[in-house]
Order: structure tokens, then C-alpha cells, then sequence
């Protein structure tokens, strides 16, 4: 009598410990390519991205889509190097993988802002104002309160970072409460005009603002550059950047300041996007095999212009806006901050 072939089911462990070597082989052989070669592919893919989102379908009218298009992708561009720059600089300042500029309060400022010159002028009247002279006077508050932060909190006694972030924390639930008490105190209609400068938009970018944020963009990303090899230092820890030398303070004042402007241009200019610099920061670090920010800076600001101008393209031509990219990203980013959070807890 002939025998039952008997069908043999794969093992569940060894499918997982199979999946985990093939993932552990794929990041390692990511972290030895060489990072000019990363670049160089992630520029391509940067180039090709903008080339398909300003030239796809373009029919109609192309003197008026082209240029619409181009507004929309320079503010992704520059968006994706000020939050791309801050969040890695904040981050080599606070020793710390999952901390951003956001932690400090500057959304919650900026929502703030909003809702206070809404109340007193009225949103209509937000709405309809200069938006040169709104784009100043939002980056002169933001920087402002940086700036005196910073300067309370480092020339005093104390001049501890970490009390600086708890203090950013407290400030931040601070500015919250004191927006939501004047949008209740708002008319209805007023905070539905309002509502809109809350989410982060590349639709509504004003063209003039555009070449103010670039030469601010650039001068601070100059400075940030000729800093590169003393960051490089600084990542190593307080202890051992004062031993060989490097004016801890001084050098952390510049820096921090230095991510509050590139925070304020870009929140600024199209609103807050508070996890999209740790998300790209931290898909840098996964692909960056050292923590030069030589190799560092070049590679999140074009992992964030990928992601910006790439989800925008799925977003208008697979899912045909049906939501926010903001949204998005927010979404992403939390899954990704919790995720690591997590991870650390458990460590």
C-alpha cells in the first residue's frame, strides 16, 4: 500500500529568523555603500521626482500650471532643508534620537500667533493681510523667544539643557492652553478661517515669500556647513567637546539659534510640521553608516525632498487629494516617535 506523501509546513521560526537575516543583510550592505555613492543616488532620485511633479500631465494653460507647480516645489524644497537641518542639529546639541525643535514650543507659538492677531484684528483681517509683513513678524516673535530662552537659560547658573528642553515642554503646553481659551472665545466663522493656518499647506505658498526664505535658508545652511567638523565633535558629548577645546557654550548658542530661524522661515511659510525632520533625520541615520554631518546634512535634506515632492505626486495623482499631505506625515512621524520611545523604554 503506497504511503501519504505528508506535506511538510514551513516552520514560523525559521520564516522569521530567515526574514530577520535577509533585513539585517540589506541594512548592513545599505551602511557600507559608500556615502558619496548614497548621495549621488538620492539626488537622482530627488531631480527625477521634481522633473515628473512640474512636466506630468502638463497640458492646458502651461504658463499658468508651470509656474504654480514650481511655487509648490520650491516651498517643499526649502521646507524639507530647514526642518531637515534643524532637527539634526537640535538633535546633536541634545544627545537625544528622538527630541526636534517642535519639543520646544515653536508650533504651539505659532498657533498662538495666529489665534492672538485673529482675536484682536479679527480673521478676516489676518486673512486679507500683507503676507510679507505677517511672514516678518511671525519669524521675529518665534526667533525672539528663542533667543531670550536661550540666553536666560545658559547664562545663569544652572546653564542645563535638560532643564531648557522641560522648560520648552511647559512653555509649549502654556501656549496651547492660551489658544484653545481665545478660539473659544472666537465667533465660529472666525475660527473656521482660522483653522486653516493650522495644518501645514503647499498649496497656499505666496511666490514673494519664496525668495526671502531661500537667502535666509542659505546664509544659516552656509554657516551651519562651516560648523560641520566642530558638530562633529559636539555629537561626541559635552565632556569630550571641552577637552579639545571647542567653546561648548558659545558653539550650542549658535546652533540653537540657528534651528529656531530655519524652524521660524519654514513654519512660517507653510505651517507647522511637527514630525516630518525626525522622520527624515532618522531614516539618515539608518542609511549613513557614520555620523559625520558632512555625509549627514546632504543626506536628510534630499531623504525630505523625496518624501515631500514624492508624497505629494502619490497624493494629487494615485489617492487625488484625499487628504492633506501634512496628515500624512503627522501621522508617519507619530508612529515613528512612539515607535521609538518605546524602544528606548525598553532598553
Amino acid at each position: 500500500m503506497p504511503e501519504t506523501p505528508v506535506s511538510m509546513a514551513p516552520d514560523p521560526a525559521v520564516s522569521t529568523r530567515t526574514r530577520l537575516r535577509t533585513l539585517t543583510g540589506c541594512r548592513a550592505a545599505i551602511r557600507s555603500t559608500p556615502p558619496g555613492l548614497v548621495i549621488a543616488v538620492l539626488a537622482i532620485a530627488a531631480v527625477v521626482l521634481v522633473a515628473v511633479f512640474l512636466t506630468i500631465d502638463l497640458k492646458g494653460n502651461i504658463a499658468y500650471v508651470l509656474p504654480r507647480r514650481a511655487v509648490k516645489v520650491s516651498a517643499m524644497l526649502l521646507v524639507a532643508v530647514a526642518v531637515g537641518v534643524s532637527t539634526l542639529l537640535f538633535q546633536t546639541v541634545t544627545a537625544n534620537r528622538i527630541l526636534t525643535p517642535s519639543i520646544m514650543g515653536f508650533d504651539s507659538l505659532y498657533i498662538l500667533v495666529q489665534t492672538a492677531l485673529a482675536f484682536m484684528a479679527g480673521a478676516a483681517t489676518l486673512a486679507t493681510a500683507p503676507s510679507t509683513l505677517k511672514f516678518g513678524v511671525e519669524i521675529l516673535l518665534m526667533v525672539g523667544f528663542s533667543a531670550i530662552l536661550y540666553r536666560w537659560m545658559f547664562t545663569g547658573a544652572t546653564r542645563s539643557l535638560h532643564l531648557l528642553l522641560l522648560v520648552g515642554i511647559v512653555l509649549g503646553t502654556l501656549f496651547r492652553g492660551f489658544s484653545s481659551l481665545l478660539q473659544r472665545l472666537m465667533e465660529p466663522s472666525e475660527f473656521i478661517i482660522l483653522q486653516d493656518l493650522f495644518f501645514a499647506s503647499f498649496n497656499n505658498v505666496d511666490p514673494g515669500l519664496l525668495g526671502v526664505s531661500a537667502v535666509l535658508i542659505v546664509l544659516v545652511c552656509f554657516g551651519v556647513w562651516r560648523m560641520r567638523h566642530t558638530l562633529d565633535v559636539l555629537a561626541l558629548g559635552r565632556e569630550v567637546a571641552i577637552n579639545v577645546g571647542v567653546d561648548h557654550k558659545r558653539v550650542v548658542m549658535r546652533v540653537l539659534l540657528a534651528c529656531s530661524l530655519l524652524v521660524a522661515i519654514s513654519t512660517a511659510l507653510v505651517g507647522p510640521v511637527t514630525f516630518f525632520g525626525l522622520l527624515v533625520v532618522s531614516l539618515g541615520y539608518q542609511i549613513c553608516r557614520g555620523f559625520r554631518h558632512a555625509w549627514l546634512l546632504p543626506i536628510v535634506v534630499l531623504i525630505g525632498a523625496i518624501a515631500l515632492v514624492g508624497g505629494q505626486l502619490l497624493l494629487e495623482r494615485v489617492f487625488g487629494f484625499a487628504t492633506a499631505l501634512s496628515v500624512i506625515i503627522e501621522f508617519t512621524g507619530g508612529i515613528l516617535f512612539l515607535y521609538l520611545l518605546l524602544k528606548g523604554s525598553l532598553k
